[in-house]
């Protein structure tokens, strides 16, 4: 009987302080986590969307990736074409040739193009030039529109403005066509206009 009594309190002994309690009510966020007793800290938020310099980043990263994939994909084809011979070593060498120069001229080109477009754009969009020409009181869609197609004609003008005059004028008016025919598309297709997130897609 002893026996049995010291074995039973040397085992209470050995079993140590007793677990805490994990319930969540008893757990202090504050204390495991000092900063959430602050105030939160919230993004700031722009009606307008992404500012002007995000924006450039954006559209000059995708127009470079897709300039220089259609410009390389081009270069393929050309470099096949242009082999003198049917070797091996000399096609790849003619593919990679080509497919290096006409992938970075392209690839470079929309570059530019693009960041144009968004320093246009952002500034169009920080001066409200369709409200101070009152065109959205005219015709909201054709608000929606303007800024865009004004930033393209831009674009396409400074572009190849040392081509020259009738260049430069031809440029501006196949990149407003080029928004024109994308606004008239998306409207018929009922998709939100600049969904896409790239230039005026």
């Amino acid at each position: 009987m002893n026996i049995s009594n010291n074995r039973d309190s040397n085992d209470n002994d050995d079993a140590g302080a007793p677990l805490p309690d994990f319930r969540a009510h008893n757990i202090q966020l504050q204390t495991i986590v000092p900063s959430l007793a602050a105030a939160p800290d919230y993004l700031d938020y722009d009606p307008k969307g992404r500012g002007i310099i995000v924006t450039m980043f954006a559209n000059t990263g995708m127009s470079y990736l897709l300039g220089t994939s259609a410009g390389g994909v081009y270069g393929f084809r050309q470099g096949l074409q242009a082999t003198p011979n049917t070797r091996f070593r000399v096609q790849l060498n003619s593919v990679l040739n080509h497919c290096g120069r006409y992938g970075s001229r392209a690839g470079n080109t929309m570059g530019v193009f693009a960041v144009l477009y968004s320093l246009f754009e952002g500034a169009a969009d920080q001066l409200d030039i369709e409200d101070k020409l009152k065109i959205r009181a005219i015709s909201p869609a054709a608000a929606s529109m303007f800024n865009p197609a004004l930033a393209a004609t831009l674009s396409g003008v400074t572009y190849f403005a040392p081509s020259g005059p009738r260049v430069a004028g031809l440029a501006g008016a196949l990149a407003f066509s080029a928004v024109a025919t994308t606004y008239t598309a998306y409207s018929i297709l009922n998709v939100p206009y600049g969904s896409r997130g790239l230039l005026w897609l």
